[in-house]
């Protein structure tokens, strides 16, 4: 006789270990008080972003606006119609083109030889060592932090004297004074964390000094320089003070925020065409900005971090 077989063996399920309530508890809580901490940071987050936001929707949204909804007694936040009549009246007011180019004029100018200055003092600092280099930075850093404001009075008896008002060249210059401390902070700092072992390198390659500069360092220092660039034209192309005070009698020579702030008529201000203009004036710094974005933020922040 044969033995009976042994029935088959079943497998052994284990449960899964589970966490001890206390473990579970403190995870709980853990997690409460990660979410009443960001609730906080979002509404504020929120309130800055609608705050931010609110001003540039509203005049897009009022350039839009036909005109018996912009001159409404209770406001009109989502309109039931848009128009485009605003903006064709902006294009074609009398000289907006020429003011309009007079801004690229000034801006284009300003940032170019505000580059080629800072470039040169922020290289002589980083990379060379002389006598009163330290004061020399003390000075910049002193010119970046001063009200500019308090120059008006002072700029209008020098061009005044020089028989420069009415001028676009003057207002270049001018241009060139409040972008210039900030370009030679910005591009001082970003030389400092380059290695000048790559210059000498190039040096002893056969390079000259200037051969290596613009070969080695001056490709590194391309964030650097969009992120100046795009600040020296933000500042030359909003500036409205010293525009408003140095062209008096010649008024071809306005620049768009002058003639912004004075873009009405005899029956009064047109809103609409008013926010018109303005949209067409914000579009090209914006249209800047988005495109340089991230090499702008790289150039920052390099330049913060290494300097």
């Amino acid at each position: 006789m044969t033995a009976p077989a042994a029935p088959p063996l079943l497998p052994v399920t284990k449960n899964p270990p589970t966490a001890a309530p206390g473990k579970r508890a403190r995870g709980n809580a853990a997690r409460k008080r990660r979410l009443a901490r960001s609730v906080p940071r979002g509404i504020a987050a929120a309130v800055v972003f609608v705050l931010s936001v609110f001003p540039v929707y509203w005049m897009v949204l009022t350039a839009l606006k036909p005109n018996a909804q912009i001159q409404s007694e209770t406001p009109v936040f989502f309109p039931t119609s848009l128009t485009f009549d605003h903006f064709s009246d902006a294009v074609h007011a009398d000289g907006f083109w020429g003011f309009w180019r007079n801004s690229l004029l000034v801006t284009a100018g300003s940032v170019l030889l505000a580059l080629v200055v800072a470039l040169a003092a922020a290289y002589a600092v980083a990379r060379l060592r002389w006598r009163g280099r330290r004061a020399f930075i003390l000075l910049v850093f002193v010119a970046q932090v001063a009200p500019w404001e308090a120059l008006l009075i002072p700029m209008y008896i020098i061009a005044r004297d020089a028989g420069m008002l009415d001028r676009l060249s003057m207002l270049t210059l001018v241009s060139f004074m409040l972008t210039l401390p900030f370009t030679v902070v910005t591009l001082r700092s970003f030389l400092s964390g380059i290695p000048p072992e790559l210059e000498e390198a190039a040096q002893v390659d056969g390079c000259t000094r200037a051969a290596a500069f613009r070969r080695v360092t001056l490709p590194l220092l391309a964030p650097g320089l969009l992120a100046t660039s795009l600040f020296g034209c933000i500042t030359a192309w909003n500036e409205f003070a010293f525009a408003n005070m140095l062209i008096i009698k010649n008024q071809d020579d306005r620049t768009l925020p002058v003639w912004l702030s004075s873009f009405s008529n005899v029956f009064g201000t047109d809103w609409g065409a008013t926010m018109a203009a303005s949209t067409l004036f914000a579009l090209p710094v914006l249209v800047l900005f988005l495109v340089l974005q991230r090499r702008v933020g790289a150039g920052l922040t390099s330049g913060a971090v290494k300097g």
